[in-house]
């Protein structure tokens, strides 16, 4: 019996030992499959290259080998560049690659290969630098490929619409979002933004500056680090269902700013202009607003002056059977350009010295919050999470570390003495709990734009979110106003009833001064992206007089609690009182 044992110790030994070393034989062959599969290239240097750098190292090894002969091309001229524009360069010609086991995008693999590589290519002046094979502009697209063009976030460019993806932007995709728009031109910068606008500057920049590839589609320019690759877009074709942005939207009836018209800065003078005329005038004009006095045209921007809150009845503009216009008033229209005077954001340029949460439940509006105070205080906003929907489309700040105090305020949804005494103040966001639940509801369900399925609000999986997630509500506001530091509470409603006023104090409570013309361009652009479009799905009643019953108690716990903490209460709507 024992020797039995023994033999079986020993056999299992050199099983142990045969394991080890199969596992090490599979590592290794891993790593000489990725050395085999890695690529390396060569740029050509000043001089002519020498019969060795234009040979596969493999020939030179073996002393064989051809050299590549031709020739480079030369450089294509758009006819679509705008006059005394500088003639984009092509890039400049590369020498043959090497071998494909020898080439990779790995910096740390690609180092330790140079010395042994050029050990054999041996070259007298050094070894020349190594980098990736460049992108180039984006063929059978749609758009004509204009040039390279420098670009500054504080003077864009293209001064239209501005998109986010970070992950999956291509050049057809900000082909389209611009055409849809009316632009003439689209730009992508960094790889991942996409720019629109009408006019270009008169000089552009060498092609070799648009180094980045598109996120989406690679070996496709995609701009550079200030730098836009710009095409010129095709017309959409008629009766295309992405012509709805064309759209024009009417604003409401205005009374003329004291000065007249003499505050727009610019017109259009011509008989019997009409709406959708004066709309693509200030359209290409690049403005967001189109204001229509009789039968002048005049383009504009939200002002102090002119802020488009006070709307009067639509028959002192003429609108209605035999209503007469009235001389000092005007119609004003919303132009499919974006009001691009909010649109540039940045990361803080020193460490934060007071550390400011976001708090809110889930379902209460935090991205769109988020949106308003980006926009408004242009710095980004960090978040205790990571959501890579949120992070390609633009909230840069949510791949950024929640602690890194670069970002202006921190998204959260979390409760507890600990989480909260983290932070040395927040904004405190409450929204209807019927209305969060339906959204954080949907969300869970279909994701941040779609509505839940008729089969999840008649599952059992509703009721029992409703019993744990109103709970949850209540004790989330109870315990930031038990162990916040510094307040400040702020009513979805009534940033959706007067944003301007409310995101005023947002801004002065994080201590940043703003514009009111920033401001009224955030109101301009409040909708932002991330909105649920689309036909709502029929839903009857979803919550039952029980849910109802459980739902009011939490919200007079709460409103309570906001009267006995000094604040108004809860907003009249939450419930009948």
């Amino acid at each position: 019996m024992a020797k039995a044992s023994f033999r079986l110790q020993k056999l299992l030994r050199r099983t142990r030992f045969l394991l080890f070393f199969l596992s090490a034989a599979y590592l290794m062959t891993g790593s000489l499959l990725l050395l085999q599969r890695a690529r390396v290239a060569l740029p050509p240097g000043p001089r002519a290259p020498g019969p060795l750098q234009a040979l596969p190292v493999a020939a030179v090894a073996l002393g064989v080998g051809l050299l590549d002969s031709r020739a480079p091309r030369a450089p294509r001229v758009s006819p679509d560049l705008p006059l005394g524009a500088d003639v984009p360069r092509g890039p400049p010609a590369r020498a043959r690659p090497g071998p494909r086991w020898l080439r990779t995008r790995n910096p740390e693999l690609r180092q330790p290969r140079r010395g042994w590589f050029h050990h054999f290519v041996g070259d007298p002046q050094g070894p020349p630098a190594l980098r990736p094979e460049a992108p180039g502009p984006a063929v059978g697209g749609r758009g004509t490929y204009v040039g390279c063009f420098s670009d500054s976030g504080r003077d864009r460019t293209l001064k239209g619409a501005v998109f986010f993806d970070l992950r999956k932007m291509t050049v057809s995709h900000c082909q389209d979002a611009c055409a849809e728009r009316s632009y003439v031109y689209a730009g992508l910068e960094a790889g991942a933004e996409c720019y629109c606008g009408n006019r270009l500057p008169v000089t552009s920049v060498g092609p070799e500056a648009c180094n980045h590839e598109c996120k989406g589609e690679k070996g496709s320019a995609c701009g550079g680090v200030g730098r836009l690759s710009v095409y010129r877009v095709q017309e959409l074709q008629p009766g295309s269902r992405k012509r709805e942005w064309r759209t024009v939207t009417y604003r409401g009836c205005f009374r003329l700013p004291e000065n007249g018209t003499h505050t727009f800065p610019d017109s259009l003078l011509q008989p019997n202009a009409t709406a959708e005329a004066c709309s693509g005038f200030c359209s290409q004009k690049e403005f967001p607003l189109a204001v229509l006095w009789g039968r002048e045209c005049y383009c504009a921007y939200p002002t102090p002056q002119f802020s488009l809150r006070d709307a009067v009845d639509s028959s002192l503009c003429g609108r209605g059977p035999e209503a007469p216009r009235q001389a000092e008033y005007c119609e004003v229209y919303q132009t499919p350009v974006q009001d691009t005077r909010c649109t540039d954001r940045r990361f803080l340029p020193t460490k934060s010295k007071v550390f400011v949460a976001l708090s809110s439940f889930p379902g209460a509006g935090n991205t769109w919050v988020r949106h308003l105070i980006e926009h408004a205080t242009g710095f980004y906003t960090g978040s205790y999470y990571f959501d890579g929907t949120l992070y390609n489309k633009g909230f840069k700040g949510e791949k950024d570390h929640w602690r890194s105090r670069r970002t202006i305020c921190v998204k959260t949804h979390e409760s507890g003495r600990r989480e909260i005494e983290m932070f040395d103040s927040a904004i405190l966001l409450i929204r209807n709990p019927y209305r969060s639940l339906v959204a954080e509801f949907n969300r869970k369900c279909a994701g941040h734009l779609g509505y839940a399925a008729d089969r999840n609000w008649k599952s059992k999986e509703w009721p029992d979110f409703v019993n744990s997630y109103a709970a949850w509500w209540s004790s989330h506001v109870l315990d930031w106003l038990r162990y916040g530091k510094r307040l400040l509470v702020v009513h979805y409603e009534d940033l959706r009833r007067s944003l301007v006023p409310t995101l005023r104090d947002m801004v002065a409570f994080l201590n940043v001064s703003v514009s009111e013309e920033r401001l009224l361009c955030v109101e301009n652009n409040k909708e932002g992206s991330f909105w649920r479009r689309g036909r709502r799905p029929h839903d009857p009643e979803p919550f039952t007089p029980e849910m109802r019953a459980l739902i009011d108690g939490y919200i007079r716990t709460v409103d309570r609690a906001l009267r006995e903490h000094g604040g108004a209460g809860l907003p009249g709507e939450y419930v009948p009182r």
